[in-house]
Parts: structure tokens; C-alpha cells; sequence
């Protein structure tokens, strides 16, 4: 650090003043470490970006989930494959829990609006809940499901799977047509708008288990981290009694949510729960104003 002297118009010399050096240069392109180091870095989340990247993100998960080929044959022939190897293990119990349910009518109707719409509701709360209570650790937890959801769109391209009410000469019923309910868009009219072949693996449970994961390391207090728990074990059994998933999907979903937290943790060295609470703004920490300001407190 160096000073300079100047004069001011009277002939009289001004305060010195900073030079900053050539590596403190606002000018200076950041290097390609400082950049990844950046780019790796939480900030604050920016509201108009979040609504933008959910709402684009949603509309190609969709576009990419229901332009996978509805392979039927395969689909019945993987399914068949899934519930013989379910019976080996001794949980093919999806059937039995299926027709018990069914047989309560208020419950499995509300088990199929349950399961049409908390899947979307309850994921959305805790990303809106993230931003506002944890935004230091909104960015990695949403990579976690984002990452997810897009791993699971390759396993609906390479396993396709129909779900058990689709079945070939099995018992199980289509909960959401026998009692007239609006809970499946693989069903009644809305079943040619949806790949109805896509059950392997269940994002139902995907989305599930990454809400009662993060509420669960993240909120405080014990009414929400027993719900943290019980949600996911109620969509499982919710998936299960209105015969749109095997127990297997379920797994299927868990190992995506895996490689999900797997990649979160390799891009910001951590787990989401384990960064700061709060991150600086965009901009915050760089650029040529805290350059200076750094500059005249080392005078």
C-alpha cells in the first residue's frame, strides 16, 4: 500500500490518499478458483428468480415426464417382475392394504385428495419457509431436490412401470374411479394428459422424505418435528392404499433422494443444515466499494 501526494490548487498539499494496489483492482478479473468459489457459495435467494426457476422447472418436469413413450407392455411385464419379487420378500402386501382401505369410504377419499394434492402443497410450504427462515441454506437443499426430480425423470425413460391399479388380472382398485374422486391425473379423463407408466421411482415419497428431512435438522420446535416424521410414513401409506405405487417405488424414491443430497454435498462441500443460517446478498463482498473500503482502513 502506497501514498500519494497531490496539491490542491492553492499550493497547499492534500491529505494522501490510498493507492490500491494492482491485486485489489476492481478492474482485475476475478480468477477461475475465486469464480468457482463464488458460484459455490450461498447467497440470499432473489424471490422473482425462485418463482421463475419453480414454476419453468415444473413445467419441464412435466413436459419430460409425460413425453417418456407410454411403453404399456413393458410397463405391465416390469410390474408383474416387481410384484412377484415383492412376494419373495414376503411385503406384497400392497393388495390387502388397498381393498382394507377401500372399504372405509371417508378414508380413502380423503387419502386420494391427500395424495393429489399435499405432494405439491406441503413441498412448496417448505421451500417458502426456507426462503424467508433459512435462505443461507435455500439454495442447497433446493439442489437437493431438484437434483432428485431430475434423476427420476431418467428412471421413467429407462424402467418404465405401471402402477398396481393398472394391472393385468389383479384385484386392486382404482381408488379415485370407484368413488369419483379428484386425485389422479393418470385417471378417468385426465388420463391421456399424463404418462400413466412413470411409478418407478415415486416422487411422492422423494418429495416427502426431503420435507421431513429438512424440517426435521432445521425447525425447533417438537410439534413440527414429529409432523417431520409422520408425513413421509403417511404417504406411504397413502401411495400404498390407493394402489398407485408398490413399496419398492418407495425405495426407488429414497435412492433419489440420495444422490440428490450426494450432489448438494460435493458442490457446496457440506450438508444444506450445516451451512450459515443467513448468506449474503448478491453483490454483498465484492466489487470496488469494499475494495476501498478494505483500502482506507489498511491507510
Amino acid at each position: 500500500m502506497g501514498e500519494a501526494t497531490v496539491k490542491t490548487l492553492d499550493g497547499r498539499e492534500a491529505p494522501p490518499s490510498p493507492i490500491v494496489d494492482a491485486a485489489e483492482s476492481p478492474d482485475e478479473k476475478p480468477s477461475r478458483p475465486e469464480r468457482l468459489h463464488r458460484l459455490r457459495t450461498p447467497r440470499h435467494p432473489r424471490l422473482w428468480f425462485e418463482i421463475l426457476l419453480i414454476a419453468v422447472s415444473y413445467w419441464l418436469y412435466s413436459l419430460v415426464r409425460n413425453a417418456v413413450p407410454e411403453q404399456r407392455v413393458e410397463a405391465l411385464r416390469n410390474a408383474d417382475w416387481i410384484w412377484e419379487a415383492e412376494h419373495r420378500l414376503g411385503i406384497a402386501v400392497e393388495e390387502t392394504v388397498n381393498h382394507a382401505v377401500n372399504s372405509v369410504t371417508w378414508l380413502i377419499v380423503g387419502m386420494n385428495y391427500y395424495y393429489a394434492t399435499l405432494h405439491f402443497v406441503v413441498t412448496i410450504g417448505v421451500l417458502v419457509w426456507l426462503y424467508r427462515r433459512h435462505p443461507g441454506r435455500y439454495a442447497p437443499a433446493r439442489l437437493v431436490l431438484f437434483a432428485t426430480t431430475g434423476i427420476a425423470l431418467l428412471g421413467y425413460y429407462l424402467y418404465p412401470l405401471a402402477p398396481p391399479r393398472l394391472m393385468s388380472g389383479r384385484e386392486f382398485v382404482d381408488t379415485v374411479l370407484v368413488h369419483q374422486t379428484w386425485g389422479s391425473m393418470a385417471s378417468g379423463d385426465l388420463k391421456n394428459m399424463s404418462n400413466q407408466y412413470a411409478a418407478m421411482p415415486s416422487m411422492h415419497i422423494g418429495w416427502s422424505v426431503w420435507c421431513g428431512i429438512v424440517i426435521a435438522l432445521l425447525a425447533t420446535a417438537p410439534w413440527a418435528k414429529i409432523l417431520s416424521l409422520l408425513y413421509p410414513a403417511t404417504t406411504l401409506v397413502v401411495i400404498v392404499a390407493t394402489a398407485n405405487h408398490f413399496w419398492l417405488d418407495a425405495v426407488g424414491g429414497v435412492l433419489c433422494l440420495a444422490f440428490g443430497f450426494a450432489l448438494s454435498y460435493a458442490w457446496y462441500g457440506t450438508s444444506p443444515h450445516r451451512l450459515p443460517r443467513h448468506a449474503p446478498r448478491t453483490g454483498e463482498g465484492t466489487g470496488s466499494v469494499p475494495r476501498l473500503l478494505r483500502a482506507l482502513r489498511n491507510r
